[in-house]
């Protein structure tokens, strides 16, 4: 059985190690020839998690449940079965926030700027393992919503992925506001499509984060003068 994981604090005082010295082994309960585990150790926030190959598939989720090396939760357990359906040989999943909470809404509100750091330095050292363009999923789904401060990590993401040659894509129907599906619910032979139009999509998502802000302001200001 999966438990859920809720935050103990704020990542600020989460003792949040550098990506450099996560990358540095303490750990000896799993299979280092398979698995893909940083930090490699179970703690507030999860850089990386996934399996070792040559042509993997990066699947983007916007953060961390409880999962682990051979504890896979069943949104891991999708990604992998749709990475395999797509001829990769491996996947990895990494996040837009590295936070580990099963029910997003248990995520911080306001953005560690040092946690955010290190995670995009994760992103980057991925792309950089690979002699061929790394593919990337979006499968964050509505959840970039849940805060704020997710698409301008997305937008961060995209700037990394266009120095490496990163090539996007979605898998399943994409929503109304056109989020990219969630994995848990795609089935396992489900195709990888180009995700064209993904600065288009994230710049409309900001414009409706900062309509939203605005709105809730200006409530904020009503109430005060009644």
């Amino acid at each position: 059985m999966i438990m859920r994981h809720i935050p103990s604090s704020d990542t600020l005082h989460a003792g949040v190690l550098t990506f450099e010295d996560a990358l540095i082994p303490v750990a000896d309960d799993f299979d280092r020839n398979r698995w893909l585990y940083i930090p490699d150790h179970y703690s507030e926030y999860r850089y990386i998690l996934g399996t070792r190959g040559s042509h993997p598939l990066v699947c983007i989720g916007i953060n961390p449940s409880t999962a682990a090396p051979d504890r896979l939760d069943n949104t891991l357990k999708s990604a992998q079965r749709i990475a395999a359906f797509n001829g990769f040989d491996s996947f990895i999943m990494f996040n837009v926030y590295a936070q580990r909470a099963t029910i997003p809404d248990d995520m911080e509100m306001h953005l560690n700027p040092d946690m955010h750091r290190e995670n995009m330095k994760a992103f980057e050292w991925i792309l950089e393992q690979y002699p061929s363009p790394c593919s990337v999923w979006a499968a964050w789904g509505s959840l970039i919503t849940k805060r704020d401060y997710l698409p301008g990590c997305v937008m961060d993401m995209i700037r990394i992925g266009k120095e490496y040659g990163a090539r996007w894509y979605t898998a399943g129907r994409r929503s109304k506001d056109g989020h990219p599906h969630h994995p848990l619910y795609l089935r396992s032979d489900s195709l990888l499509e180009p995700f064209d139009d993904l600065d288009r999509y994230l710049v409309l998502l900001s414009q409706r984060n900062q309509r939203r802000k605005a709105q809730s302001a200006g409530d904020d200001s009503h109430d005060e003068n009644l």
